[in-house]
């Protein structure tokens, strides 16, 4: 039984840092290329990044490209969202979700505010 479970997340001031973490387990994490999603209050789930199976390569959204940074420890099984400069547009549960697959965490919520 695949199972991903994000934590990290929380409250957090424009501008400052958070790390979101996804553990998984019930596959073979590093076959499979993973992304991050969110959905805030009222707004449909969106597309956040995507990693390869390696780490090698990566992907973002244009709204958070440069400051988001995607990455992976397959030796952890472990998926990370390193998240700099928030900002209050970036309030949503955060969920990791397996690349092609219908696997989801049941997500984190990040909330960031003065």
């Amino acid at each position: 039984q695949v199972q991903l479970v994000e934590s990290g997340g929380g409250l957090a001031q424009p501008g400052g840092s958070l790390r979101l973490s996804c553990a998984a387990s019930g596959l073979i994490f590093s076959s499979f290329g993973m992304n991050w999603y969110r959905q805030a209050p009222g707004k449909e789930r969106e597309w956040v990044a995507t990693i390869d199976t390696v780490g090698d390569q990566t992907m973002y959204d244009d709204s958070v490209r440069g400051r988001f940074t995607i990455s992976r420890d397959n030796a952890k099984n472990m998926l990370y969202l390193q998240m700099n400069s928030l900002k209050p547009e970036d309030t949503a549960v955060y969920y990791c979700h397996v690349y092609l697959q219908d696997y989801w965490g049941q997500g984190t919520q990040v909330t960031v505010s003065a």
